[in-house]
C-alpha cells in the first residue's frame, strides 16, 4: 500500500517538474524600458506588434521573442572634416536618442538589434560634414549656436527616416588644426601689441599735454613776476630770497650735526657760517 502511494507521489512530482519546465520554457519577461519583438514562423516572420512590460507566453521552436531597449541613451559621434576656408576641424557631437516604439519590428527587420551602430555614426558624419562645410573656421566659433541648431535640425530629419528620435544634440568638442591654431595665437599677439602701442601713444599724448600745461603755467608765473618787478622794482626778488633763507635756516636748525661759526672780524663786516658736520 505504501509503495503504491510513493509511486503515485513520484509520478505526480515528475509530472509537475516536467510541467514546470515546459511552462518555464514558454514564458519570457519584458523589463521596464524594454519592448519585445516576436518572430513567428507560422505567420511568416516578424510580427508587426510589440509586447510591453510584463510576463508573456510563446511557443518554443515556433516563436522567438527578442528584447529591445527603448530608453533614451547617449551617443558620441566624432568627425574630422573641412571648413569653407579649407581648415581641418575636429568636432564631437553628443546625441541623446531613442527608437520609435511602434517601428521596432521594422527596425529589427531591416537593421537588426544593433541599428544604432549602423545608423548614428553614418548619418552623424554625413550631417556634420555637410553643415561644417558651409562655414569658415572663424564662423564656427562666432556662430556656434547657429551651427549647433542647423546640425540638430538636419540630424533630426535624417534620423526620422530610420525611426529614431533625437531628444538632444550638442557640440561637445571643437578644435582646429595646428596651422589655424598658430594663426589665431599670432593674431591675438598682434592685437595685444596694437592695444599696447595705442596705450603708449595715448600716454605720450597725455604727457605732452601735461608738459604744455606746465610750460603755460610757468610762463604765466614769469609774466606775473615781470609785471610785479616793473611796478615794485626788485622788492619781490628780495622777499623771495629772504623766504628761501628762512627755509634753509629752519632745516639746518633742526639738524643735530650743524655747528655755528661766528665771523672772526666781528661787527657786520664778517660772515657767520652754519656748517653741517658729519659724524
Amino acid at each position: 500500500m505504501a509503495d503504491k502511494i510513493l509511486s503515485r507521489l513520484s509520478t505526480v512530482a515528475g509530472g509537475l517538474a516536467v510541467g514546470g519546465f515546459a511552462l518555464n520554457s514558454c514564458i519570457y519577461n519584458v523589463d521596464g524600458g524594454e519592448r519585445a519583438v516576436m518572430f513567428d514562423m507560422l505567420r511568416g516572420g516578424i510580427r508587426d506588434d510589440t509586447r510591453g512590460e510584463g510576463t508573456h507566453l510563446f511557443i518554443p521552436g515556433i516563436q522567438k521573442p527578442t528584447i529591445m531597449d527603448v530608453r533614451t541613451r547617449p551617443r558620441e559621434i566624432p568627425s574630422v572634416t573641412g571648413t569653407k576656408d579649407l581648415q581641418m576641424v575636429n568636432i564631437k557631437l553628443r546625441v541623446l536618442w531613442r527608437p520609435v516604439v511602434e517601428k521596432l519590428p521594422q527596425l529589427y527587420r531591416e537593421l537588426n538589434v544593433d541599428f544604432d551602430e549602423r545608423v548614428l555614426p553614418s548619418i552623424g558624419n554625413e550631417v556634420l560634414k555637410s553643415v561644417v562645410a558651409q562655414y569658415n573656421a572663424e564662423e564656427l566659433l562666432s556662430k556656434r549656436e547657429e551651427v549647433s541648431n542647423r546640425i540638430r535640425d538636419d540630424l533630426n530629419k535624417r534620423a526620422a527616416t530610420f525611426y529614431l528620435v533625437l531628444d538632444d544634440v550638442a557640440i561637445t568638442h571643437l578644435t582646429f588644426g595646428r596651422e589655424f591654431t598658430k594663426a589665431i595665437e599670432s593674431k591675438q599677439v598682434a592685437l595685444q601689441e596694437s592695444e599696447r602701442q595705442a596705450w603708449v601713444v595715448k600716454k605720450a599724448e597725455q604727457e605732452r599735454k601735461a608738459v604744455v600745461l606746465r610750460a603755460e603755467g610757468e610762463a604765466e608765473a614769469a609774466n606775473i613776476i615781470t609785471n610785479a618787478m616793473e611796478k615794485n622794482g626788485n622788492a619781490i626778488i628780495e622777499v623771495r630770497r629772504i623766504d628761501a633763507a628762512k627755509d634753509i635756516a629752519a632745516k639746518l636748525a633742526n639738524s643735530k650735526n650743524v655747528t655755528y661759526l661766528p665771523s672772526s672780524g666781528g661787527g657786520d663786516k664778517g660772515s657767520n657760517l652754519l656748517l653741517s658736520v658729519d659724524k
